[in-house]
């Protein structure tokens, strides 16, 4: 006679305990998590050349040599960039803090003669234009800084690199031996891989436009808010808007009103083009998520993980929509977090099994 066993049944108050203890751990070791969790995803946009390198019937070793060179040169061209970068404005700091002195004294001499009883002295006191551009000086030594701890990790991306082949072997193994219970890994790798590469190459291609425009309107370290365009654009609703604020202001610095609004102008155009246009095109239904999920996922992964959360926020969610649609206790929570056409096709399903039977 078989035996009956009683699985106990999953308790949400559990599930949810579970949670917050993780959540807790991986805010307690961000620090050391959040530079494995970056290269690992500049791992899977790696893998992409490699195994097309593979194709071409370049041998596995050559063809991880080819991207590490590649990223080498990547990285010192963006820290050679940067740094001549900080060098020049720190030099032109005094210049652009006097320049800014007197945009706000026009400024409010003009709303002064036209009725508003503005104090210049209450605005100078309140505001110091030179710890404004030393604010700014300190955010470009923080892109400097963040591009040496990038060499650091370029040898966390190398291992995992040579590893890879090894990798796939023994995720083959796995799903071979658990009669396919973690066969959603690979789900995991496509989805990851596709978003990541496709990502890079419209953020590529909207700081490419970026600094184009900017060299023709005539703003001063174009490549640098070009490099900002493309960092930001991997933040989903808010990085774009957030990439073009210090390009417009200091195109009001340095050129104007007139040059300003020229770099708004090509702000807007830039991210309509790629985001409403281009980028549906090639990224095909989406990313399974809902838009409001997107946006929370942005807040929830930086207040855990910091920036760096922010800028891994959608395949971060990603893995834990596919991870949560592996069980049947924890289905509902994918479907809370997918779109409402997913929604509507389960209901669709279960309506149409139903009509059957």
């Amino acid at each position: 006679m078989d035996k009956i066993v009683n699985r106990p049944s999953s308790n949400p108050a559990v599930t949810i305990a579970a949670f917050l203890i993780i959540i807790a751990v991986v805010m307690y070791a961000s620090s050391f998590i959040t530079p494995i969790l970056l290269a690992l995803f500049i791992t899977i946009v790696c893998a992409q050349p490699i195994r097309w390198l593979e194709k071409k019937r370049v041998p596995n070793g050559l063809a991880v040599l080819i991207v590490l060179l590649a990223i080498i040169l990547i990285l010192f061209g963006l820290g050679e960039v940067i740094g001549r970068s900080i060098s020049q404005f720190s030099r032109d700091s005094e210049f652009y803090a006097n320049r800014l002195n007197e945009l706000s004294a026009s400024l409010f001499s003009t709303l002064h003669g036209m009725g508003f009883d503005v104090s210049l002295e209450k605005l100078e006191s309140s505001v110091n234009t030179s710890k404004l551009m030393s604010y700014s000086a300190t955010f470009l030594s923080a892109l400097g800084s963040l591009m040496s701890n990038m060499l650091l990790m370029l040898f966390v991306v190398i291992f995992m690199l040579l590893e890879l082949n090894s990798f796939n072997t023994k995720v083959k193994a796995i799903i071979n031996t658990s009669e396919g219970s973690v066969s959603y890994l690979n789900r995991i790798d496509v989805s990851i891989r596709q978003y990541l590469g496709l990502m890079t190459i419209m953020s590529f291609l909207t700081g490419l436009l970026i600094w184009l425009a900017l060299v023709i309107i005539g703003v001063k370290y174009a490549i640098l808010w070009a490099l900002l365009a493309f960092l930001f654009n991997f933040i989903p609703n808010i990085g774009s808007i957030v990439a073009s604020i210090p390009a417009i202001l200091f195109a009001l610095i340095q050129i104007g009103v007139g040059g300003a609004l020229w770099t708004m102008g090509a702000f807007v155009f830039v991210n309509m083009l790629i985001g409403s246009i281009i980028q549906p095109q090639i990224m095909g239904k989406g990313l399974g998520l809902s838009t409001l999920v997107v946006f929370v996922s942005l807040i929830f992964w930086g207040f855990i993980l910091g920036t760096v959360g922010m800028f891994l926020s959608v395949p971060l969610t990603m893995v834990v929509k596919i991870i949560l649609e592996q069980k049947e206790s924890t289905k509902w929570m994918a479907i809370m977090l997918g779109t409402e056409k997913e929604a509507q096709d389960i209901v669709d399903y279960n309506s149409s099994k139903l009509n059957n039977s």
